[in-house]
């Protein structure tokens, strides 16, 4: 693959963690595990490859619905990330952002979030975009209402698409090159609508604690492939 087709931004929509859990008889949080494990190769695969910025879809706005102990077990799980992976994120070159609403999370967890976020702020070889409790419309409301804000009943110019994607919780990330999902889903599920509109898109049938290098790297091989038009 030429270095130019090299997508620089990628979406990951982690998809069949509980479901992988069933198929080998374990618990969901089990397979949570497994695909928190999972992301750090992943992330290590495409950061080799060239990619510069991911944004993976962790804990949607949707799913404080789920079982009061799964939840539980979730936050855990991401309580842990923050405190025990800064280490490995600065061998590693990794600048992690936390991408989403914190502010349903306790203190405990915006303060880590924060925590990581400043002493990674200095790595530089690819930025991992945690997506926590995100969910793409609210992430549009709250720009339209900060921007409302900001600007004042007596504003009347035009907003223009540069000015509003600074509001967003992806501000300093790039738009989505590619966005992968895995589990054999075919949609978005409210991840980065307003990033995604000229991604290119690619649903893999493996749950997610399956994926492969092998699979990353034919990802990245039919990208390149591709003609990127964006409507020209």
């Amino acid at each position: 693959m030429q270095p130019e087709k090299i997508p620089t931004s990628v979406g990951i929509i982690i998809d069949g963690n509980r479901r992988w859990a069933k198929a080998h008889s374990l618990l969901p949080w089990q397979g949570h595990e497994a695909g928190y494990k999972k992301v750090k190769e992943v992330v290590a695969w495409l950061r080799d490859a060239g990619v510069k910025d991911i944004v993976a879809y962790t804990f949607s706005t949707e799913n404080w619905k789920r079982p009061e102990q799964e939840v539980s077990f979730l936050i855990k799980l991401i309580e842990h990330v923050l405190v025990n992976e800064l280490d490995w994120a600065n061998q590693e070159g990794i600048r992690l952002r936390g991408v989403g609403d914190m502010t349903k999370f306790s203190e405990q967890v915006q303060k880590l979030v924060k925590n990581a976020e400043e002493k990674t702020k200095n790595n530089s070889r690819i930025t991992l975009g945690i997506a926590l409790n995100y969910g793409g419309r609210a992430e549009i409301l709250q720009a339209v209402n900060k921007l409302l804000t900001v600007r004042g009943s007596t504003s009347h110019s035009l907003v223009t698409e540069e000015e509003f994607s600074k509001l967003l919780y992806t501000k300093d990330i790039p738009d989505p090159d590619l966005i992968l999902r895995t589990s054999g889903e075919q949609r978005l599920s409210n991840f980065l609508p307003w990033q995604s509109t000229y991604s290119e898109l690619f649903f893999l049938p493996k749950m997610f604690p399956d994926l492969t290098k092998e699979d990353v790297t034919n990802v990245l091989a039919e990208y390149s492939a591709r003609d990127r038009r964006r409507g020209k």
